[in-house]
């Protein structure tokens, strides 16, 4: 009798099972890495069952996918947020940022190599990665035409060009700095990306 007053439980919020599944995910993929990774477990770590996983990404390479994906979105919302006004501290603080990423974040780094590994021989992952990588490069070339406009500076080479370089230049120096963080370390890092900012930039012109 109590249990017919008290009524049905209330659904989750799609949005809240998305963002406890890929909290789960990240927690079991960094743990596990993509291979020994179980649908089951990610889900019962989320409080779920394994087809609420199907229903919100598709597949394991989905998941994988919206895990490395939604880092990213988070380390460009915080680079905007970082940037001064200053055009001349641009680079070096746009560097420090990426920097934290590569040098504070070797989970993600780890992941990402073994996603990009297993790309070249299943072709699930590498449609899910080609997308990824797109949506990436897109959202990056968004963000420095953003700051650019913002700061004054110039780019010397379209933006999706730029991107393509940063882009590029950060997933060496995290394959580079998980092989060898003692000479990779986080000022020979900081400074191959201030040195490639400041040459994709120009300050603006005097009045």
């Amino acid at each position: 009798m109590k249990a017919e007053q008290e009524g049905p439980t209330p659904r989750t919020p799609r949005a809240e099972v998305r963002r406890r599944l890929l909290a789960a995910a990240t927690e079991v993929f960094a743990e596990r890495g993509y291979v020994d990774s179980r649908l089951d477990d990610i889900a019962h770590t989320a409080g779920f069952t394994k087809g609420a996983i199907y229903s919100n990404f598709g597949s394991k390479q989905g998941l994988f996918g919206a895990v490395l994906g939604e880092r990213a979105e988070e380390e460009r919302v915080t680079l905007l947020k970082e940037l001064r006004d200053d055009p001349a501290s641009v680079p070096g603080q746009a560097a420090r940022v990426i920097t934290r990423r590569v040098v504070d974040d070797p989970e993600r780094g780890q992941l990402g190599l073994e996603f990009a590994a297993r790309a070249a021989r299943d072709e699930q992952v590498r449609d899910v990665l080609t997308q990824l990588r797109r949506t990436q490069r897109d959202a990056a070339a968004t963000s420095i035409s953003e700051v650019t406009a913002h700061s004054g500076l110039r780019l010397t080479v379209a933006p999706e060009v730029a991107a393509l370089i940063l882009h590029c230049l950060t997933n060496g120096l995290s394959m580079e700095h998980l092989a060898d963080p003692e000479q990779v370390d986080a000022e020979a890092v900081e400074s191959a990306i201030a040195t490639t900012i400041a040459a994709l930039t120009v300050p603006p012109e005097q009045d």
